[in-house]
């Protein structure tokens, strides 16, 4: 079976890795083979086709491929929250919290990860269009395989973006280099307090595999549980991951980022998630009502949750 991820050198989809390279599928059972496809509607497009068999990416980006819901499920979270963080150049001076930085500004964001920010701006009385902020692709950064939050953190330094909205490797980078600050990280309370629930890095499959294979995909949940668990155990396995997969740098930080984000690890998908997932779809134009949480999450999983 094959879990695709849209951003492979980072913390975000960090728990599908790392069932894969700790072993965590293959005690399941599961033969389970990773794949990076970029952008994330490229891989929900690649799960509707019957190329990849999961999907381990933000959950609102699956209406990208099955609109209002229609034969995909959510089956678990990989951790609560919306995940990507606010960087700005460091010559301009930006300050934690203070998003008047930002006017004027080119920020790079990735396809579908960008209506996040789009929205927290609006949610905080920023107009794009008013107040001259762009919101763009980075340069370069267009291919399946490419690494969004590296592909980021180096267009920062090389002065192509005065900032860019992504995953905390490419935060982490960018701050370690001296070219960066962390204006806004959703998940330890910046930005509108709504835009928690904007969406979550999740675990999402096809009603039809569900139905043709429900053990796998309980499987799959069970070896997110267990991986979630030993990594808030112990942090520093997150390292024999990284050496597997990611650069010598990048490998050299992804335990420290995984402890930090390892008080977010939960399975559990709550209703007023999906409420608010719900309306930040709404807002962005990407569904037109609003859908029960029984049509996005798959009930009979959850029971693998605990």
């Amino acid at each position: 079976m094959k879990i695709a991820v849209p951003d492979l050198i980072s913390n975000s989809y960090f728990p599908a890795l790392a069932a894969v390279e700790l072993g965590f599928f293959a005690r399941e059972g599961l033969d389970m083979a990773l794949e990076l496809i970029f952008p994330v509607d490229r891989a929900y497009l690649a799960l509707a086709n019957g190329r990849v068999d999961f999907i381990a990416g933000s959950a609102h980006a699956a209406l990208s491929a099955f609109p209002r819901w229609s034969g995909a499920k959510l089956i678990c979270a990989q951790a609560r929250g919306m995940y990507w963080f606010l960087v700005m150049h460091a010559r301009l001076n930006p300050r934690r919290g203070d998003l008047s930085v930002i006017k004027g500004r080119h920020i790079g964001a990735a396809p579908w990860v960008d209506m996040g920010l789009r929205q927290l701006l609006r949610d905080a009385g920023y107009d794009l269009a008013r107040d001259q902020i762009k919101i763009a692709a980075v340069s370069g950064a267009t291919e399946s395989k490419v690494n969004f939050g590296l592909a980021a953190a180096n267009a920062l330094e090389d002065g192509t973006i005065d900032g860019f909205w992504a995953n905390g490797m490419g935060a982490e980078l960018a701050v370690r280099r001296g070219v960066g600050t962390v204006v806004i990280d959703v998940r330890r309370g910046d930005g509108p307090k709504r835009c928690f629930n904007y969406t979550l890095a999740s675990i999402a499959t096809t009603d039809r595999l569900i139905k043709a294979s429900p053990e796998a995909a309980a499987a799959t949940v069970r070896a997110i549980v267990a991986t979630q668990k030993a990594l808030s155990a112990d942090p520093e396995r997150a390292t024999e991951v990284g050496r597997n997969l990611f650069p010598c740098e990048e490998a050299s930080l992804i335990a420290e980022l995984v402890r930090r984000d390892t008080p977010f690890y939960d399975a559990a998908i709550k209703p007023d998630v999906i409420t608010g997932m719900n309306q930040f779809a709404r807002d962005c134009g990407i569904l037109d009502q609003n859908i029960a949480y029984e049509q996005v999450v798959a009930q009979e999983l959850t029971r693998c949750w605990q």
